[in-house]
């Protein structure tokens, strides 16, 4: 065999494998969502406070989140008069319930959160009252499954 043949059947054996490889990789994120626990989180700030809320999330709790295994999904501003001024409604995921306990137990301990939110509530508090949080699992017939 010549080294072109050689080289050209080491590269399909090459590409016939990453494609393997990213079926299966494929197959076990699309097991992973069906079992993953999200998170629907509700901010309602005092009246002012929603930029400094979106700053606070934009420069500093996204990137911690990530830091400790919380996956930020989606966020969201309402777009009615009583809540676009002052709400961010957002969606995370965790591996279980038992990992969304302990990454928000280790989030709130992480020294840089602390210090994060302690400078963005330097000139007086952001929310008007505790988040909202609702925890949930995707159906069988959820178009995200």
């Amino acid at each position: 065999m010549t080294t072109k043949l050689i080289v050209r059947a080491l590269f399909a054996l090459l590409i016939t494998g990453a494609g393997v490889f990213s079926a299966e990789v494929s197959m076990a994120q699309s097991m992973d969502i069906g079992n993953r626990i999200y998170e629907l989180r509700t901010y309602t700030t005092l009246p002012g406070r929603l930029p400094a809320l979106n700053k606070r999330f934009a420069d500093h709790t996204i990137r911690l989140f990530a830091r400790h295994g919380i996956k930020s999904e989606t966020y969201w501003i309402p777009t009615d008069d009583a809540r676009k001024d002052n709400t961010l409604i957002y969606v995370l995921s965790h591996d279980s319930q038992e990992a969304a306990d302990k990454n928000w137990k280790e989030f709130q301990a992480d020294p840089e959160w602390i210090k994060a939110r302690e400078a963005s509530e330097a000139d007086g508090k952001i929310l008007a009252k505790p988040p909202e949080r609702v925890f949930m699992k995707m159906t069988d017939y959820s178009p995200g499954k």
